[in-house]
Formats: structure tokens, C-alpha cells, sequence
């Protein structure tokens, strides 16, 4: 089989950051899809469910070209948060998590002309305690609007709120590259 072309098709700066930092070569592609689930889905079901139907979107043109979609989201007291729509949102979202733990998962789906294989990764978070003050100072200052959950790691609140993490941190930025690695690995080699 020729090297593949993979087909990024999300617009997560930190999704195309993450697999150019790990050496892979992609081209990103736009595909529009809405983004509401079932309701009976709970937990890692909802990301993997959202990546399978973004990856409904474009169907690739030859055997070798890989399209890559993924979903992540924020689950805690068996609710999704996923990006705010606004300040008032995103200060719910924020005083939720503020002291507790919470999990990221991440659903990603390969799509060939061939076949279609779906994984998820699991991250628990733990927040320190949050003051209202520090929620605010976040919400003015990082933009956190385009962020399931209302934060971003890699910023300020990882920086200052985080108090640990057990599992993948790349998965908390939106996309787990370590099992992505091995994952298109497999794919490949069926």
C-alpha cells in the first residue's frame, strides 16, 4: 500500500497542532456537521457517535486516503459539557468543575474507501478549587469558547487550576495521539 494521505477534517487548531508536533503529514479538510446525539447516549458513546457521523461527510476519493474525525467532550455528574455559548455558560461550566474531578473523552474515527475503525480515550481531571474571582479572570482573559468544558489545559487554567490528571494529556487538548499512533497503525495493517 502507498503512504497514505491523511484527511484532517476538523478545524481544531490544537488537533492539527497535536499530529504535526507528533510528525504526521495531513491535509485538512472542512466538513459541516451538526453536532447534536441522542439522548440515551452517556459517556464515551456521545464523542464516538459524533466522530462516526462527522466521518459520514466526505467520503474519500482513493484506497489511500485516511479521513480523520474526532470528537471530544467534557462528562461530569453524567452531563456533557461540551463549548459554551456564552459568559453565563461558561461560568456554570467552570463553577461545576471547580474542585472535582471530572472525565475528557475523545472519540476518533479512520475512514477509508475501505473501512471504518472508531476508538475513544479517557482522561480523569482533577480541578482545584476555583474562586469566582479566578473563574472570571479565565473567562475575560483566555476566550474559552471554543473549548469543551470551557477550558483549555494548555492555557492558563491547566497552568493554575489543574491539580492532576490520570490518563492521556493530549487527549484533554482534543485528541489522543499516543493511541491515534498505534490505532492508524492497525488500521493499516489489516
Amino acid at each position: 500500500m502507498a503512504t497514505p494521505k491523511i484527511l484532517l477534517a476538523s478545524k481544531s487548531p490544537r488537533r492539527q497542532e497535536i499530529l504535526a508536533l507528533a510528525g504526521y503529514s495531513f491535509e485538512v479538510i472542512e466538513i459541516s456537521a451538526d453536532e447534536t446525539f441522542p439522548p440515551h447516549l452517556k459517556g464515551a458513546e456521545i464523542p464516538i457517535f459524533l466522530s462516526e457521523y462527522k466521518s459520514t461527510h466526505y467520503i474519500p476519493q482513493n484506497k489511500d486516503e485516511i479521513v480523520v474525525t474526532a470528537d471530544t467532550i467534557v462528562w461530569i455528574d453524567d452531563l456533557v459539557l461540551n463549548k459554551p455559548a456564552n459568559e453565563r455558560e461558561a461560568t456554570e461550566m467552570l463553577e461545576r468543575l471547580s474542585g472535582r474531578i471530572h472525565t475528557v473523552f475523545t472519540g476518533v474515527t479512520l475512514k477509508s474507501s475501505e473501512k471504518i475503525c472508531s476508538f475513544h480515550d479517557a482522561t480523569e481531571v482533577e480541578f482545584y478549587p476555583l474562586s469566582s474571582e479566578q473563574i472570571q479572570h479565565y473567562i475575560q482573559n483566555c476566550q474559552p469558547y471554543d473549548k469543551a468544558g470551557s477550558y483549555g489545559i494548555q492555557d492558563w487554567m491547566g497552568l493554575h487550576g489543574v491539580k492532576r490528571i490520570q490518563g492521556c494529556y493530549y487527549n484533554v487538548m482534543g485528541f489522543p495521539i499516543a493511541k491515534f499512533s498505534r490505532e492508524i497503525e492497525s488500521f493499516l495493517g489489516q
